[in-house]
Formats: C-alpha cells, sequence, structure tokens
C-alpha cells in the first residue's frame, strides 16, 4: 500500500507531500492543473526514464519519494531478498534527477538500477493510463484472473510447483545426455590418463619431497664436508671447541667465592657446552644418513621426472592439484558407467511426473471451461453498465501444444466492442478508455481472490456520464474495500466514491505557477461536487446533489 508520496522540484510542482487512504482515493481537478504531473512523479519511482526538463529550479535537484508498507507483500520481499536489499517497514523507493540529468534511484536508501526499481516497484503498483494497459497483452494475467474467479488457485499452484520438477527432471535428462556423448568422445582418452595417474600414484607432496631430495643428492660432497668439518672442530681438533668451552667454563666457576657474576658467565658456558655436544651429534647423526646409493638416485631421478611431465602434460604446478585431476577422471568414469543406468531413472522419472502433469491439467481445464462461460458473462454484464453497451466479451480457451506453468491451454480474452459480429483480442479491439474499464471490470470480479497491488486509473470513465459513471464510481468503490485504489477522475458520479478526496490545484506566486493538493473535509468535498455538476455557482439543487453522492 503507497502511504506517502513526496514529491520535490518537478515540472510546476515546488514541493508537495500526500498522504493515501487504504481503499478509493479519488484525484480531481481542473484540467492542466497538474494531476497528470503527479502520475508522471509516480511513474518515476515506477523506473520511467527522466531527464533534466523536469525540474522547475535547475539549481536543485528533483527528488519523488514514495513511502510503501510492505509487510504482507510476499513478493516484494521475496525480491529484495533476490537483490540482496535491506527490508525496512515502510519500504521507501526514492529516486533523484540532477540538474545534469543524471539520475538515480534507491531503495530503503540503497543504490538500485532502474531494470530492478521496475521489477521490485512491479509488485507494489499497477499503473492504468490511457491506452497503457500492458496487463491485457500478459497472457499470465488472463490465466490468473480466470484462475481466481474459479476458485482453484491452490491447484494451479501445486501444479506449477510440480511443473516446475518436471522442468528440473527434463534439464537434468537433457545434461546427463549431453555429459554422455562428450564422454564417449573422450572416453579412451580419459581411461588413458586415469590409467597414467593410476599407475604413477603419487602420494601427498611427492614431487615436491623429491625435488627437496634431489637437490640434496647433488650436493652431497659438500654437505658430507661441511658436517664432517663441523664435527672435527666441535670435538676431534688438536683444541676442540667443545673441551675448551668446557674448561673456561670451569675456570670461571672457580671465581665463584671471589666474584659470583663470574661464576654466573661459567654456568652460562656450560649451557653452551652442552647445546655444543648435541650439535656436534647431529651432525654426525645427519652425515651418516646421506646416502650415495647409485641405484636409488636413479630411481628417485626418474619418479621426479615422471612427476615434472605428467604436471606440464596436464598444465598444473604441483602434486595436489595431479592427484585431484586423478580423483576427477575417475569420478567422471564411474558417472559414465552408471550413465546409462541413471538415464533410464530419469526417464521414468519424467514419465511418471508428466502423467502426473496430465492429470492435473485437465482437471484445471475442465474447472476453467466450466467458469470461462459465466465469467464472460459477468464481464458482458458489468461492461454494459460502465458505458460499454454494445461490447460482447468472451474468454477463448483452446489446448496447448505442450504443457505450460497454467496447465495445457491457451487462454485468450476477446472482445466485440460494437456489434460487429467479430470477436478479436481485446487490446485490439478496445479504445483507452474501454480498456480500462475492462481491466475495471475484471479487477473486481477478481479483487477478493487475487492479492493486487495499488491500482492507479487514469481517467477510467473518459467518454461516460450519468449511470455509466455511477456504475464506475460503483465499481472502483468496492474494488477499493479490498484494495488501495487511486483514481484520477472527471466524473461527479466517481468523485463520489471516494473514501479520501485529493484536489490539485495551481497557485501563483512570483509570477510562476505551480501545483498544490490538498485533501478536502467533506464540506469541502460538497462544495467542490457541486461546482463539478453545476458551475462555480453551484444551484441548491446541484449541492444536495452533491450530499447525496458524497453521503451514499
Amino acid at each position: 500500500m503507497l502511504q506517502k508520496l513526496f514529491i520535490k522540484n518537478y515540472a510546476i510542482i515546488d514541493e508537495i507531500s500526500i498522504s493515501f487512504d487504504q481503499h478509493l482515493n479519488v484525484i480531481t481537478g481542473e484540467t492542466g492543473a497538474g494531476k497528470s504531473i503527479i502520475l508522471g512523479a509516480i511513474s518515476l519511482i515506477l523506473g520511467e526514464r527522466a531527464d533534466s526538463s523536469v525540474l522547475i529550479n535547475t539549481r536543485e535537484k528533483c527528488i519523488v519519494e514514495a513511502h510503501f508498507d510492505t509487510r504482507d507483500n510476499a513478493d516484494f520481499n521475496g525480491l529484495l531478498q533476490t537483490h540482496e536489499l535491506d527490508a525496512e517497514h515502510p519500504s521507501i523507493i526514492r529516486r533523484e534527477i540532477s540538474t545534469s540529468g543524471k539520475s538515480r534511484a534507491f531503495v530503503n536508501d540503497t543504490p538500485v538500477t532502474l531494470a530492478v526499481l521496475n521489477e521490485l516497484t512491479a509488485c507494489l503498483v499497477d499503473l492504468h493510463r490511457q491506452f497503457d494497459n500492458r496487463a491485457l497483452d500478459d497472457s499470465r494475467f488472463m490465466y490468473q484472473s480466470l484462475d481466481a474467479v474459479a476458485g482453484h488457485l491452490p491447484a494451479v499452484k501445486q501444479y506449477q510447483q510440480d511443473f516446475e520438477q518436471y522442468k528440473q527432471l527434463q534439464k537434468s535428462y537433457q545434461n546427463l545426455m549431453a555429459a554422455q556423448q562428450q564422454w564417449q568422445k573422450e572416453a579412451d582418452y580419459n581411461q588413458f590418463l586415469f590409467d597414467e595417474l593410476e599407475t604413477a600414484n603419487f602420494q601427498p607432496e611427492e614431487i615436491e619431497q623429491l625435488e627437496l631430495q634431489l637437490k640434496q643428492l647433488s650436493h652431497t660432497e659438500l654437505i658430507q664436508n661441511t658436517l664432517s668439518e663441523s664435527n672435527h672442530l666441535l670435538t676431534e681438533s688438536e683444541q676442540p671447541i667443545i673441551q675448551e668451552i668446557r674448561k673456561l667454563a670451569q675456570q670461571l666457576q672457580g671465581l665463584e667465592s671471589y666474584m659470583p657474576e663470574a661464576a654466573t658467565l661459567g654456568q652460562r658456558l656450560n649451557s653452551c657446552y652442552e647445546e655444543l655436544k648435541d650439535v656436534a651429534a647431529d651432525c654426525e647423526r645427519l652425515h651418516g644418513m646421506i646416502d650415495l646409493d647409485p641405484a636409488k638416485l636413479l630411481e628417485m631421478q626418474e619418479r621426479h621426472d615422471l612427476g615434472n611431465r605428467l604436471l606440464k602434460k596436464h598444465g598444473l604446478t604441483d602434486t595436489k592439484a595431479l592427484r585431484e585431476l586423478h580423483e576427477s577422471l575417475a569420478l567422471s568414469i564411474t558417472q559414465q558407467a552408471h550413465a546409462g543406468a541413471d538415464l533410464l531413472q530419469l526417464e521414468k522419472d519424467i514419465a511418471q511426473q508428466k502423467a502426473g502433469l496430465e492429470v492435473q491439467a485437465e482437471q484445471i481445464t475442465a474447472v476453467r471451461r466450466e467458469r470461462a462461460v459465466n465469467f464472460g458473462k459477468e464481464i458482458n454484464a458489468l461492461l454494459h453498465l460502465v458505458g460499454m453497451p454494445n461490447a460482447r466479451f468472451e474468454i477463448e480457451l483452446k489446448p496447448a501444444a505442450d504443457f505450460n506453468s497454467f496447465g495445457k491451454d491457451q487462454v485468450q480474452y476477446l472482445l466485440d466492442a460494437n456489434k460487429s459480429g467479430k470477436l478479436v483480442a481485446v487490446q485490439k479491439a478496445a479504445s483507452g478508455g474501454e480498456l480500462s474499464r475492462i481491466m475495471l471490470s475484471i479487477k473486481t470480479l477478481t479483487a477478493k481472490a487475487l492479492h493486487m497491488p495499488t491500482l492507479i486509473f487514469d481517467e477510467v470513465d473518459t467518454g461516460i456520464s450519468g449511470e455509466a459513471a455511477r456504475q464506475v464510481g460503483i465499481l472502483l468503490r468496492s474494488l477499493g474495500d479490498y484494495h488501495q485504489i487511486l483514481c484520477i477522475t472527471h466524473q461527479p458520479q466517481v468523485a463520489g466514491k471516494g473514501h479520501l478526496h485529493l484536489y490539485v490545484y495551481k497557485t501563483t506566486q512570483d509570477n510562476k505557477v505551480h501545483t498544490q493538493i490538498k485533501t478536502l473535509s467533506t464540506e469541502e468535498r460538497i462544495q467542490l461536487i457541486a461546482t463539478m455538476i453545476g458551475g462555480d455557482a453551484p444551484s441548491a439543487a446541484a449541492l444536495d446533489n452533491a450530499k447525496e453522492l458524497v453521503m451514499q
């Protein structure tokens, strides 16, 4: 529901703030007062493109901000999650147009693209302008409205869930078929690669460890000489370092009674003595680990060369990646071995799912056929009331070649607007005002069953008056009992039905024209509607008539 609309620096609107009722809001005003400008501002909220020509003050940016109550709007909140946007209550949609014409859009203070804005606001507002009833070009609307009055929306929803599973099964089958064909092309080569890696059987980090070991062996003489010399200097030279350190430590400790600090140095040298003994032992141990076995060296070199060849062959860098390739090939070969059985199982699952869909689709079709005739009659009755006495509306239901998201039917709304004897698609047969009244009639009949966003009707009563206008007002009022409606009208019969009446007017200040809007009290409504009936100086009869329209 649209709670509030704020417009600043747009066309001839300096700054206005409008609060709306949750039911039927009627908007009236003289021609050129700015009613369509307000719709233009709302269109910006819906994602329409704009430029700097809409700025009344070229030194300031244009701002249009709408506050919506979206707590019960599951579709909108679901899209917020999809686009990773914050959910807030109310949800605030804002458009800003800079003096250079650059436009920005925000949803709950997060910038969004116009495409995302358009997708989100489609869940919030349904705008019906003259010659702009795009819902009648959308087959989904035809299915949904017929199913709503048929009272089997839960059955259709269950069918749609099963249909999605059916499509997923088909997709899985097609993907597996494509994979199997690819496997068959590469089967021998993949098996060869797998066997090669299986035979090599490299252990974790083996190639890297081999490289390190070979580097050590290639410097055996240097390593052995260094270790041997280190051990010799520490333990076996004419004056072994270890023994000299030991002797010096004892001498320093002998000074304990004369200088305790010197004895402490001796203790520290004792620690060095013990550490150097360990170093010498480790030098001897490492010296003994050096293996100069030519056969072993050759074996290590060959295995290292094999690892490097395989890494280069597959464009890999380490043993881990080679082992992952080995596992991937093993999985692919296993999947290929089971692909035939998996395809057979998917075929069975698809056939079973299709059989279930056939039953559901037949039931849905039967209900639609039963309800379509009466629905058409009800639409015709409403169209005759709202100024289309010659109209004949019918719903055409044909079998579809295959399943679709709504069953196995093709639904088309047809109209003969002037008793021509020829039914054509409704969007091609009706004028702009007639299309709006057709939409009003359809949505009135589906109001209880369908969740609908805020509905905006721009001069739905164009070209009618009298009783037809009164009936349009009645339909709008009844529709407003279930949904929020905004209706721009010139007809007193329609204006009198509003739960809230907004009046658009012009003021002049500093030789500039500005649009203003105000919410009318009951007395103001009666006076205004009386002028719509009888002119600027309405008679007592016009005032009585206006009072009757407002108080009904």
